[in-house]
């Protein structure tokens, strides 16, 4: 059995990672964090995983998580780099949910995060987790960044058109919405319910951190520069990422539906939906689906893609969780094979 830990477990992706981790056949979580919590059960703080779970919130303590074979951060920022390097050192495997792990361009981090990278060396030699883009790398790292959730569903939709080289990619824009749990548990005026209920905002149009992260990875699909408008909204849901994602086809003539027919056809959690086709959020909410369908309104030369991601899953814990079933050997789909919920 392959012994886990998971630091920061207190917060909406870290009961996320507890509820899929409960199914998986070949991984038990030992060593669970919160100096808060500690010493309290976690099914006593998340009643809905009672009878699932039996872990206990400890104090963080080196050895103790040193003894696990892999550590998931579920983290803010900053924390993951500092205690990375000595569990890597010590032959830990580690999988961070926060933006430490995510850029490789320091400067960027420190402009986005306003803090110095803790441990450069260590980020040279991590890996991007997204397994849609990323799987071979991933089965070797050490150290793995979990991508953001706009960002999972913006790269995923911009991808097979920026690879096959069909669009203009200094033309690029992605209208986003997410729900307010993105914002995570912690108390906030703007994700209260009193707030967010009834209204619809954008927000981080200046400049949002998930930015830097996205052009990132549209450079690496276009293997080269790209241009990027990108626009976030707050949506009056809990759980949900709804990308729509525009731009201009340098070829008329291609055949979008099939191109992302082809680009997806053996990922088992990309679901490229019929022509004509609009995901829902509701459609993939707790799964690790991200739902795809592209369109060309009139037969013109702008493409449509709709992308849909559940952003607690595939935007967080379950694709931190394929990409540890991957960096273990273990079928990529253990514990993530679950269908939506619905209603």
């Amino acid at each position: 059995m392959i012994k886990l830990g998971i630091v920061g477990g207190t917060g909406y992706t870290g009961a996320e990672l507890l509820r899929l981790l409960a199914r998986h056949p070949q991984a038990r979580v030992s060593v669970l964090t919160s100096r808060q919590e500690a010493g309290k059960r976690a099914d006593a703080l998340f009643p809905h995983l009672r009878g699932h779970t039996d872990v206990v919130f400890s104090a963080p303590d080196a050895d103790a998580l040193a003894a696990c074979d892999a550590v998931f951060f579920a983290t803010p920022h900053g924390t993951a780099m500092n205690l990375a390097p000595a569990l890597v050192e010590r032959g830990v495997r580690v999988i961070d949910l926060s933006a430490d792990f995510r850029l490789r361009d320091t400067a960027a981090y420190k402009q986005w995060y306003q803090h110095d990278h803790a441990c450069p060396e260590l980020l040279q030699e991590s890996v991007y987790g997204l397994p849609e883009m990323n799987r071979d790398a991933i089965r070797k790292a050490r150290v793995v960044g979990a991508p953001g959730c706009y960002p999972t569903a913006v790269q995923l939709g911009f991808a097979p058109l920026l690879e096959a080289k069909v669009i203009d990619a200094n033309a690029l824009i992605a209208d986003c919405k997410s729900g307010v749990s993105g914002a995570g548990r912690e108390v906030k005026l703007g994700s209260m319910f009193g707030e967010a209920a009834d209204s619809f905002k954008a927000y981080g149009v200046p400049g949002h951190r998930h930015l830097p992260e996205i052009e990132q990875g549209l450079r690496l699909a276009a293997n080269g520069a790209v241009g990027l408008t990108f626009v976030p909204h707050l949506t009056p849901m809990i759980r949900g990422i709804h990308a729509t994602l525009y731009a201009r086809l340098l070829k008329p003539d291609v055949d979008v539906q099939a191109l992302f027919e082809q680009r997806f056809r053996n990922e088992a959690f990309v679901d490229v939906m019929p022509p004509g086709a609009h995901p829902e959020t509701r459609s993939v909410r707790a799964s690790n689906v991200c739902r795809i369908a592209v369109h060309r309104p009139r037969g013109g030369e702008v493409v449509v893609v709709l992308a849909v991601i559940d952003n607690l899953v595939k935007g967080a814990a379950g694709q931190a969780l394929q990409c540890f079933n991957l960096m273990f050997g273990l079928d990529e789909t253990l514990a993530l094979d679950t269908p939506p919920l619905a209603p």
